[in-house]
């Protein structure tokens, strides 16, 4: 096995939601991780899939999202037993809370509702924060959440203040580009000051 995995052992399986499915590993001490960061898991021999990190304290907790027509990475999740060991990429991702931040700004689905759950149990309790979720699978979160069928149509009846904050969008490529074009060329937020993180995509391998 390359030198750049690292693995850990499956503890526990549990279903958090009607489709969302924690995995917890333990045996992975001192993993440098930044709450919002995913990894890349081995689903197969030589199929990788990325999930963001729901929490991590010795042990490392996943939380996988099952739905029909769902591929490697999700029949992984459903098969995986305590006792297996799972093999994974350092963590990555600039999906991360930004310090200097005068609001924060999260939209999304429910695959994005993990890496939020983290960054938001990340932000001191002081800060400003507004979150949508667009989510038939909720989970519980650390801060208050909009929950909707039409994550669009909410963000842009949203009442933010008039400066820009940061934005953190994550979820359906198609949406997350919708998204990021509401906030800059309606409502003129700087392109930097939106982070998109594009999780799945119909019919594209390695996305689904």
């Amino acid at each position: 096995m390359s030198k750049l995995f690292l693995s850990g052992t499956v503890d526990a399986v549990e279903d958090v939601t009607a489709r969302m499915r924690r995995i917890r590993l333990t045996g992975v001490p001192g993993l440098r991780w930044t709450p919002g960061q995913h990894i890349r898991v081995r689903v197969g021999t030589l199929t990788l899939r990325t999930y963001s990190i729901w929490e991590y304290d010795d042990h490392l907790d996943l939380c996988v999202l099952d739905h029909p027509g769902a591929g490697p990475g999700a029949r992984w999740a459903r098969e995986v037993r305590p006792g297996q060991r799972v093999s994974f990429l350092k963590p990555e991702g600039r999906l991360v809370p930004q310090d200097d931040a005068p609001y924060h700004l999260f939209a999304g689905d429910a695959t994005a509702s993990v890496a939020f759950g983290a960054m938001l149990r990340a932000l001191p309790a002081d800060a400003a924060v507004h979150c949508v979720l667009e989510a038939a699978d909720r989970l519980p979160m650390p801060r208050e959440v909009t929950w909707t069928d039409n994550l669009l149509d909410t963000l842009t009846a949203l009442d933010l203040p008039a400066e820009p904050g940061v934005a953190y969008v994550a979820g359906e490529a198609r949406v997350c580009q919708a998204a990021r074009r509401h906030l800059v060329s309606d409502r003129g937020w700087p392109r930097r000051s939106v982070v998109v993180k594009p999780f799945w995509a119909p019919g594209k391998r390695g996305m689904d």
